[in-house]
């Protein structure tokens, strides 16, 4: 044989390789802000390794391994959507998924919308990804930004507290908040008064300056959304001058072992947050969750990790009901999917595609010189999402 004519063998074998590779997997495109959130998204990663781990060592999926091709969005909305487009197009991916920051998911929510692509959103809380920006091809997993805030609620009603101080990161996830919490507090009393709202640019608070113009507005309670580095440089100005002292505090996400970890011993007693106590839930399929994450990873999970493993177990279970990859077939087999996870068993509403996966609720405490939660409970999604009807007049008319 000439060396041509080895050489058109070789490639023609490679490409017949390849090609049979791809044919053996189910692609999966997944993108995220890994470099600038690490915190929560390495573990997210983690999370996701695992539950692939767990799939394929059972055949996978229709008979076929899940492949994720994993990319980062740099942290920018343009960048979201042309990575996203390179994984459908390029990359050949039957499905997207991910996403941390709520204006990135947005983007990428109007993204699936125009290109008719599957689209789950793993972690971006704002409202607006399954109402008010809500489309066919878009589901959310995490509880949004309305659903945690409205688990604080019954913690700031007992309060009773007329005047209110709100701190919170200004883009999408922190202004949804504050509105969403400003808007059911009123409801049940109406008489309060919101008297300062603090809202530092994300990544580039001056905490100093916040936490002394909260103290001078004279609340009796605060409100707070900051999370990551912005929290703790909040906390430790206002641990030194006094802000929270006999001020109740009711406070998103801050008992996330990401964000309530870095603390250590400056962790704000009393605080009422969502979080996720990993090391105090005992329940079986909890426990079973983290035996088999710290056999992997010689590591606790973090929030991330539940985010990451239930994202993955949950496009396996949609793509096993389905029997599909098909888009229009995943659409319609997500509409009630039901599957459990280590927080229990949950579904993904057909109403407004909005999973029911809850949140654990307690009080921040210190033990042995690190942050934990006390006197928490977990708080089932479905208790605190808006009915059918309701939601019907918050999503768009062609979003199902």
């Amino acid at each position: 044989m000439s060396t041509r004519h080895l050489y058109l063998a070789l490639a023609v074998a490679v490409g017949l390789a390849s090609q049979a590779s791809a044919q053996d997997t189910i692609k999966i495109g997944e993108l995220n802000s890994y470099k600038t959130q690490s915190a929560f998204l390495d573990p997210y990663k983690k999370g996701m390794e695992l539950a692939l781990d767990e799939i394929n060592s059972k055949g996978g999926v229709l008979g076929k391994k899940l492949e994720l091709v994993v990319r980062d969005d740099g942290t920018n909305p343009g960048e979201a959507v042309r990575v996203a487009e390179e994984l459908v197009t390029r990359e050949g991916v039957v499905m997207i998924a991910g996403t941390f920051l709520s204006h990135i998911g947005l983007a990428v929510t109007n993204f699936a919308a125009q290109k008719k692509v599957f689209f789950l959103a793993a972690e971006p809380l704002t409202d607006k990804i399954t109402w008010q920006n809500g489309n066919r091809y878009t589901y959310r997993l995490r509880a949004t930004t309305y659903m945690q805030t409205a688990m604080l609620m019954p913690a700031a009603i007992a309060a009773k507290k007329k005047r209110w101080a709100l701190v919170y990161p200004n883009f999408e996830y922190g202004q949804s908040a504050a509105e969403n919490f400003k808007t059911l507090l009123k409801k049940a009393q109406p008489d309060v008064e919101f008297v300062t709202e603090q809202a530092p640019p994300l990544g580039k608070i001056d905490a100093g300056a916040v936490a002394q113009a909260i103290d001078d507005a004279k609340p009796d309670a605060i409100f707070n959304v900051l999370f990551g580095g912005d929290l703790a440089k909040f906390v430790r100005e206002g641990n030194t001058r006094g802000v929270f002292k006999d001020r109740p505090v009711v406070s998103l996400l801050s008992g996330e072992p990401e964000y309530l970890d870095p603390l250590k011993d400056e962790t704000p007693v009393g605080w009422v947050v969502t979080g996720y106590p990993w090391d105090k839930i005992k329940t079986p399929a909890h426990t079973a969750f983290v035996d088999a994450y710290q056999k992997k990873f010689s590591d606790y999970p973090r929030l991330g990790s539940v985010v990451g493993y239930v994202t993955i177990k949950s496009i396996a279970a949609g793509i096993a009901k389905a029997k599909s990859t098909e888009t229009e077939k995943l659409v319609e087999a997500f509409a009630g999917l039901q599957l459990d996870s280590p927080f229990g068993p949950f579904s993904y509403r057909a109403s407004d595609h909005q999973a029911t996966m809850g949140a654990y609720v307690g009080k921040l405490a210190l033990e042995g010189g690190k942050g934990t939660m006390v006197d928490f409970k977990y708080v089932d999604g479905k208790d605190v999402l808006p009915s059918d009807a309701d939601v019907k007049k918050l999503r768009p008319a062609e979003a199902n």
